[in-house]
C-alpha cells in the first residue's frame, strides 16, 4: 500500500460510521431471524458459560465498512449495490486477505455476523473482509456463489488500494457460508461457477479455504432422502432444496453443481475444516479430504469439544477456532 492509499484508508476508517443504513436497499426482502443475540438466548439455556465474542475493534485495527464491491443495475427489486466491510492492521504492510461469508441457511443473517471474528483476524495480521451476498428472499442459487466470486475478483482488482497481496487471498465461511466458501475455493478456474459479475478480467482463484461447520455436498443419499422426507411430511421444501430450486429430482443440475465434492481439480485450494460434534454439518467433508489426498492437496480438520453448531459466536470455542484457522492461514499464506 503506498502512502497516499494508506492515509486515505485511515481517514475513511476514522470518519465512517459503524453502520450506514441508508446504503441498504429497503426494497430487498430480508429474513432477520438469525442473529447473534437470538442464538445466544437459545445456547445459554444449555451452556450458561458461553459468552459472546463482541464486535469490539482491537487497538491498532482499522475499519472501513459498507464499501460497494458490486453494482447490480437490474434486479427484481431495482438497482442494487453489494457491500463489504474491511478490517486491517494499522500499518503499511501488504497482507493476505480473507473473504468472510456469514451463515444463516442461505436465507437469513448478514455480514455483521462475521464482524467479531474479522476484527480479531485483522489483529492477527490479515485484511479481513466480511461480505454481503444475496439470500433466498432475494435470489436463489447460484446468485450467492456468483457474489462470492465477484467479491474475490474485487479484492484482487483493488489489492493496491487496501494493502492486499493479490496472490494470497483466502475464503472463510460459517455453516451455509462455509458451504459457499468451500465451493468457491474448490472450483478455482471453473467457468461454469464464475457467473457474470463485475471485474470479469480478474481471477477469482483463492489460495486457501477455512470451513467452519459447513457441508461439502448436497448429493449424499442421506441429504437427498432427508429433503424428500421433509417435503412429504410438511408440504413445503426444506431450506437447502428451496435455495437450490427444488428437490433433487427436480433440480438435479443445481444440486450437483453446488456440491464441492464434484469439482475437485489440481487447482482447488487447500482447506481447513473446523467442526462441532454435530456430524450433519460436515456432510461430504471426509469425501472431499480423500479427494484432496489423492491429488496431493493439503487439508486439515479440527474437531472442537462443542455440541452447538454456531460455536464461532461464543467463547471458549471461537478462541479455539481462531487459533486453528490462523495457524492454517499462516502456514498456507505466509
Amino acid at each position: 500500500m503506498n502512502c497516499r492509499h494508506f492515509i486515505l484508508f485511515a481517514l475513511a476508517a476514522i470518519l465512517l460510521p459503524i453502520e450506514t443504513v441508508a446504503e441498504i436497499n429497503p426494497t430487498v426482502p430480508r429474513d432477520t431471524s438469525f442473529t447473534i443475540w437470538s442464538t445466544a438466548l437459545k445456547i445459554r439455556k444449555k451452556h450458561p458459560e458461553a459468552t459472546v465474542l463482541p464486535a469490539t475493534l482491537p487497538e491498532g485495527v482499522l475499519a472501513q465498512e459498507n464499501v460497494v464491491y458490486s453494482h447490480l443495475p437490474s434486479t427484481p427489486f431495482g438497482p442494487r449495490d453489494l457491500h463489504v466491510d474491511i478490517y486491517r492492521p494499522q500499518s503499511s504492510d501488504v497482507l493476505p486477505a480473507v473473504i468472510m461469508i456469514h451463515g444463516g441457511g442461505w436465507n437469513s443473517g448478514d455480514k455483521t455476523l462475521q464482524r467479531p471474528m474479522a476484527m480479531q483476524l485483522a489483529a492477527r495480521g490479515y485484511v479481513a473482509i466480511p461480505l454481503e451476498y444475496r439470500l433466498i428472499p432475494e435470489a436463489l442459487y447460484p446468485a450467492g456463489l456468483h457474489d462470492v466470486k465477484t467479491a474475490i475478483r474485487w479484492a484482487r482488482a483493488h489489492a493496491a488500494d487496501y494493502g492486499i497481496d493479490p496472490e494470497k487471498i483466502a475464503v472463510w465461511g460459517c455453516s451455509a457460508g462455509a458451504q459457499l466458501a468451500t465451493l468457491a475455493g474448490v472450483t478455482n478456474g471453473s467457468q461454469r461457477h464464475e457467473g457474470q459479475g463485475d471485474w470479469s478480467e480478474t481471477s477469482s482463484d483463492v489460495q486457501a479455504i477455512v470451513n467452519l461447520d459447513g457441508i461439502a455436498t448436497f448429493v449424499s443419499p442421506e441429504n437427498i432422502a432427508d429433503s424428500n422426507d421433509y417435503y412429504a411430511k410438511r408440504g413445503h421444501l426444506h431450506v437447502n432444496a428451496t435455495w437450490l430450486g427444488g428437490l433433487y429430482a427436480d433440480s438435479t443440475d443445481n444440486w450437483n453443481e453446488a456440491s464441492a465434492v464434484n469439482w475437485v481439480t489440481d487447482r482447488s485450494a487447500p482447506i481447513c475444516f473446523i467442526n462441532s460434534q454435530l456430524p450433519r454439518y460436515c456432510d461430504g467433508c471426509a469425501d472431499l479430504a480423500e479427494l484432496y489426498r489423492a491429488r496431493g492437496i493439503h487439508s486439515e480438520r479440527y474437531l472442537l469439544d462443542s455440541d452447538i453448531h454456531p460455536f464461532w459466536f461464543f467463547h471458549p470455542w471461537v478462541d479455539q477456532a481462531l487459533d486453528h484457522a490462523t495457524a492454517f492461514l499462516d502456514s498456507t499464506l505466509k
